[in-house]
Formats: C-alpha cells, sequence, structure tokens
C-alpha cells in the first residue's frame, strides 16, 4: 500500500498547488520514485503525462471559475498563462468554445475528474519474471520517432514494423540476428513532448551498414525479464500494460533510465503459442 498511498499524496499535491508551475522533481519525490520512473508510470496506467493532467484539470477549473463570475483575465493570471490569448487559445482547444462563449446558457463543457488511484486485485493471470544483470553491448537496425499521445505508440510501433517487411529491412536484419533474435528497442523518451525513439535491430555485426540504418550502444543495466506468450502485437502490448499497472506497484522496483527492450525469437509471431520476451530496465 506504501506505493498507492505515495502516488495517492502526489495527486493531492497537484491538485493543491495546481495554480503554480509544474515541479516534476518535487512530485516525483512525494511519489517515492524517480521522475523518470513516475513520469513513465503515471503516463502508462493513465495514457496521458502529468503535465497533460495538470493542463486538463486546470481548464476545468478554468470554466468553473468563469461560471462562478470571474474575470476572465483574472482566471487567465490565477492559472498562470501569461496572456489572454494563450489562456483563450488552450480554453478553446479543449472546451471548443471560447471563455467568453462559456457564459452563454446552454453552453458545453468539458470537465475531466481528479485523478485516484485504486489496486484491482485480480490474480487471475500470474507474472513469470527473472532478473539478469547484462554489460553494455551495441546493436544496428532502423529508427523512427514515435508519439506516444493517446497510446498511439501502441498502433505505430506494429506499422513500423510492417514498413520495414515490405522495405526489406526486416529480412536483411533477421539474416544476421544472433542469439538475442530480433529486437524491438524503445528508447530517447522525451516526457515532454510524449515522444520516443523505436528501433528494429538485431546484435551488432561487424559489416557496412545499409543506407538508413545506424549503430546504438545500449547501457549495462539491470533488467526484469517477462515472458509473453500469444500472437504479436497483442500478446507483448498486453504485458507491458501488466508489468506498468500490475508489477512495479507489488515490488519494490522502479523503471531504471534506459531503454526497453522486446526480445523476439525466430518463430510464427502470428501463432497462439508464440514466446517473446520484455526487458524492462530496474533499480531499486
Amino acid at each position: 500500500m506504501d506505493w498507492l498511498d505515495a502516488m495517492s499524496k502526489a495527486v493531492e499535491y497537484l491538485e493543491e498547488d495546481i495554480n503554480e508551475k509544474l515541479d516534476i522533481e518535487k512530485v516525483s519525490r512525494i511519489a517515492l520514485s524517480s521522475p523518470f520512473h513516475f513520469q513513465r508510470m503515471y503516463h502508462m496506467m493513465t495514457g496521458i503525462t502529468i503535465a497533460e493532467y495538470v493542463r486538463r484539470r486546470k481548464l476545468t477549473l478554468t470554466a468553473q471559475d468563469i461560471l462562478s463570475g470571474e474575470k476572465i483575465i483574472d482566471v487567465a493570471y490565477k492559472y498562470g498563462y501569461e496572456t489572454p490569448e494563450s489562456f483563450t487559445k488552450a480554453f478553446g482547444k479543449m472546451h471548443g468554445i471560447s471563455p467568453s462563449a462559456a457564459k452563454e446558457p446552454g453552453a458545453k463543457l468539458k470537465a475531466y475528474p481528479k485523478l485516484s488511484f485504486h489496486i484491482s486485485i485480480k490474480g487471475d493471470k500470474k507474472m513469470d519474471y527473472k532478473i539478469i544483470e547484462k554489460e553494455s553491448f551495441s546493436v544496428i537496425g532502423k529508427k523512427t520517432r514515435i508519439t506516444m499521445v493517446d497510446n498511439q505508440n501502441f498502433n505505430l510501433v506494429p506499422k513500423f514494423w510492417n514498413d520495414c517487411r515490405i522495405d526489406g529491412t526486416q529480412e536483411w536484419l533477421c539474416k544476421r540476428a544472433g542469439k538475442l533474435g530480433m529486437l524491438g528497442i524503445c528508447m530517447d523518451f522525451d516526457k515532454d513532448n510524449e515522444e520516443l525513439n523505436y528501433m528494429i535491430a538485431v546484435v551488432e555485426v561487424n559489416e557496412a551498414l545499409p543506407e538508413g540504418f545506424e549503430s546504438r550502444t545500449i547501457p549495462a543495466a539491470t533488467w526484469a525479464v517477462f515472458e509473453s506468450i500469444g500472437p504479436m502485437p497483442e500478446a507483448a502490448q498486453d504485458v507491458t500494460r501488466r508489468i506498468f499497472s500490475e508489477w512495479f506497484p507489488a515490488t519494490g522496483y522502479e523503471h531504471d533510465c534506459a531503454p526497453e527492450i522486446e526480445v523476439y525469437p525466430a518463430g510464427d509471431v502470428s501463432a497462439p503459442d508464440y514466446r517473446c520476451e520484455i526487458w524492462i530496465p530496474i533499480s531499486k
């Protein structure tokens, strides 16, 4: 329950200081987490970033203040907007109308409630995992920039795999795959813009790379390795969601600031018994 209490206290702090500039370092300390782990956990569990949650809550409260009779310019400055114009733009983006139009009878507005965390005790599926330590190693492959807004990454990553199958990238890499097999790597997380780089890769081989390919170094880390059984990409995506919503809250680990790796051995990825692994970098 320590994790649940800490997350709840972090949300309470956000609500109490909603008018102030977001201090992610302080919020993370309240949540007993590193900034990276807290933001990654929050995004995976809610589908939005901390910054987006604060933005939505502010604009929910601004609508209430305007309806209660406060002046629009006072509301704008109260919630940290530098100019009335920037407030009007943000308000219109969320509510679909201007702040002045919100005062009209029958105006339709959107409200995002305060977030709360609860533990859902299921126990219907076990989560087998092992902890391994691995020295740094280099990979080669092709990457693309992926947005995580509204969990679009769960659709964009499979599309990237399909594009690489069509243009021959996957075949070129597959012929050079070593013991680990084909790799899908999430790296270079940008929490502010909700983006990451996704790389389809294999462990580096000593030969010239085709145009568009590159080499990257995966740092030494401790990894929690989870098995996924079932057709891709649904099975791996389900395991990933469970890691963040069930496994992390139930353990004393947190996400280390390192790439996440999907390990795909040879086989029929559409088969109901296909097995692959999800590697999550962790620290105590």
